[in-house]
């Protein structure tokens, strides 16, 4: 066997056991963005306004102690990789166990009052809190592998690549198989995942040399003394609330505006795979473009489908397809560069061992947009009227200006962040610059 040949099996190998962690970890989180509010609202006849509230104060709350445990992976990281896997087997445990509640409630819960509603929070606030420890710190693992840019991507391009398998794999299984088979289909993923990261390189281990103690808000606040990164995340914060909407908003759409809902796992599946598919497709597109101007065209591509998307009306369900396909591959570019982007800034910000800290500050931006997208777009379409499966012409109307328009204009915004912030920077910048060649 060659030389190459055998570098080219290990970074495959070295790839597929460090990323099939982010399989079970997207696969859980399918379930709880986009079928749990069509579940609560429509098998257990919990209101808008309040499924909406309760969305945005837990995922408020998990998004605030992202930096905390971005801190705490630092520790753990900093102790060994074999001591962050075996906090993340517990982690794994609490999640199952939450992911299980909340899909499963008490029967007859609904029928006491606020019974469901405690029964909710208290389930989400686990599964969120063990789902957050594990996704920094598999996150935060990656980071501290380094490389260059084309290796940073690549590293990314895998976690986010099998990551899109698991939700693919999830949004076929749990319309189809029922929410049971899909629980199960979790538990063994998750299993094999952690199994894998066990195998996976493992990340350098900070010498124990002794250091000053340093102040606990002066840890935290590490990543915002980064202009880079705060430019970066305000471009990830517009981008995210723009993706979040539609995943909120998709089953809706799905139910009522296309009145397909038997076409659901097509719509769905076509979506993840193409975005998985497109994958390989942005990693090489970064050589010659360079990691901004990708994700640019990502955006501008995102923009185009939804605008395409506002055509949809009852029965185009080989539009809807078309449409979906085309926003899975602009999907692959926001999940498969900005992680490498960010990768990048943490190198150049000069902040050793702090990957976790910048993690936990991304982490909180990204359930930010989900809690932020929850709580405006739900009340705003129940204020206008709208109400999950009646079919009403300006209810229905309402729906697709927040499913279509408002992500549009939110990914103008982003975009026009990305050139003023990143790519203007860059080419004004006499240092050379890896994302603009």
């Amino acid at each position: 066997m060659s030389t190459h040949g055998a570098a080219s099996r290990s970074r495959w190998a070295d790839g597929w056991l460090y990323g099939g962690l982010g399989l079970p970890l997207a696969f859980v989180a399918l379930p709880l963005y986009v079928i749990l509010p069509d579940q609560y609202t429509r098998q257990f006849g919990m209101p808008l306004t309040t499924l909406a509230a309760l969305l945005l104060g837990v995922r408020l709350m998990d998004a605030l102690i992202d930096p905390w445990i971005g801190r705490w992976v630092d520790q753990q990281l900093n102790r060994s990789a074999l001591t962050m896997w075996r906090s993340s087997v517990v982690a794994a445990v609490l999640l199952v166990a939450g992911f299980t509640a909340l899909f499963f409630p008490p029967e007859g819960i609904n029928q006491q009052p606020h019974q469901l509603e405690l029964w909710c929070a208290g389930a989400l606030v686990l599964t969120y809190a063990a789902y957050s420890v594990m996704t920094v710190a598999h996150q935060a693992w990656g980071a501290r592998l380094g490389g260059n840019e084309v290796q940073r991507v690549r590293i990314v391009a895998w976690r986010e690549g099998l990551a899109l398998v698991g939700v693919l794999l999830a949004s076929v299984l749990a319309p189809m198989a029922g929410l049971l088979a899909m629980v199960i289909c979790f538990v063994g993923l998750l299993a094999a995942g952690l199994a894998c990261l066990a195998r996976a390189p493992r990340p350098p281990t900070e010498a124990s040399v002794p250091k000053p103690a340093q102040p606990l808000l002066r840890e935290l606040l590490v990543p915002w003394q980064n202009r880079e990164f705060v430019r970066l995340l305000a471009v990830f914060l517009l981008n995210g609330i723009a993706m979040a909407i539609p995943a909120n908003l998709v089953m809706f759409f799905i139910n009522d505006r296309l009145q397909a809902p038997a076409f659901a796992p097509l719509f769905l599946g076509a979506y993840f795979a193409a975005a998985a598919c497109s994958t390989p497709f942005w990693s090489r597109m970064v050589g010659p473009l360079g990691l901004v101007r990708c994700w640019a065209l990502g955006m501008g591509l995102s923009v185009l489908t939804f605008s395409g998307a506002w055509l949809v009306g009852s029965g185009d369900v080989a539009l809807f397809v078309l449409v979906c396909v085309l926003s899975g591959v602009a999907l692959g570019a926001d999940l498969a560069l900005p992680g490498a982007l960010l990768a990048g800034v943490i190198q150049r910000g000069g902040h050793d061992r702090a990957e976790g800290a910048y993690f936990g500050w991304w982490n909180f931006a990204n359930k930010l947009n989900l809690a932020l997208a929850a709580g405006i777009a739900l009340p705003v379409l129940d204020q206008l009227g709208y109400r999950a499966g009646h079919q009403d012409g300006e209810a229905l109307q309402a729906l697709s200006v927040v499913y279509c328009v408002v992500p549009c204009l939110l990914k103008l915004a982003a975009g026009g962040a990305l050139y003023g912030g990143l790519m203007r920077p860059a080419r004004t910048n006499t240092t050379p610059s890896e994302n603009l060649p």
